[in-house]
């Protein structure tokens, strides 16, 4: 059970940047032919090619984009494919322009979604954002637990909610797999911190010049990777409470080693 969750977390870890070399390298598989007879004759925001979605979640989530885009303007279009795909013909059929967003749910890869972005988007969400969108929700472990009907609707929520406020640099919300991860990273900051303040001279209490000289070490594990990633993502302060006492923990752990390694010496003689 621990080492099947550990493997999670790593697999995570190894698909976030595996999904960034892709994003990088390649243009969206849906756009790379050009079938217009699988599309339907009828106008709709979601073509469910794949049959991905169960029919009365198709039709609310049909409702809820028509409505999005009449409120705010911008087009949210989902495709969902397997062995066959419309490719190009979505463009035209769904008159894709700036203010487009195209989500690609194709189960044949690793990580089943993948999306096309018109340029006004990038203004608001980044590329960043949608690397780690398509890591969150298109992996395999999430699909296999959530389903990828889930991974669609969660995904256009996280979505719709960051451009309803105006942008999101990053996915809102910290799934608890990122969170140990920010974690881990913490404690190891603090146990740095610790060892290096460590008194080296007789008499000495802390020696805060080494702590110091390896703060951009401990500091970067702890800020930047440990409190940043909680602080961006959500405002909920139990994980960041928890970040900043596994640092301190960290921290006491690695200061009072030495003392703990002569009581130990001590007892044996």
């Amino acid at each position: 059970m621990q080492s099947c969750f550990w493997r999670r977390i790593l697999v995570s870890i190894a698909v976030f940047f595996l999904a960034g070399s892709i994003w990088v390298m390649h243009s969206p598989p849906a756009l790379a032919y050009d079938n217009p007879e699988l599309l339907p004759n009828t106008f709709t925001p979601v073509v469910d090619l794949a049959k991905s979605l169960p029919v009365l979640q198709e039709e609310k989530l049909v409702k809820d984009l028509e409505q999005f885009e009449a409120d705010t303007g911008w087009k949210l279009r989902v495709l969902t494919q397997y062995d066959r795909t419309p490719g190009r013909a979505v463009i035209k059929y769904w008159g894709l322009d700036d203010k487009s967003i195209l989500l690609v749910a194709d189960s044949r890869g690793g990580n089943i979604l993948s999306f096309s972005v018109g340029d006004a988007v990038y203004k608001l969400l980044p590329r960043t954002f949608w690397i780690e969108l398509q890591t969150r929700f298109g992996n395999l472990y999430f699909v296999r637990e959530e389903g990828e009907d889930q991974a669609i609707l969660q995904a256009l929520e996280s979505v719709k909610g960051c451009l309803l406020k105006g942008g999101c640099n990053v996915v809102p919300g910290l799934p608890r797999e990122q969170w140990i991860l920010t974690l881990i990273t913490s404690v190891i900051g603090g146990v740095i911190c610790g060892f290096a303040a460590q008194p080296r001279q007789k008499g000495q209490v802390f020696a805060w010049q080494w702590a110091l000289i390896f703060s951009p070490l401990w500091g970067i594990l702890f800020i930047a990777f440990g409190i940043g990633p909680v602080v961006t993502r959500t405002s909920d302060w139990l994980p960041l409470v928890r970040n900043i006492s596994g640092f301190l923990i960290g921290v006491l752990v690695a200061y009072l080693s030495p003392i703990f390694s002569r009581s130990s010496s001590s007892n044996e003689l």
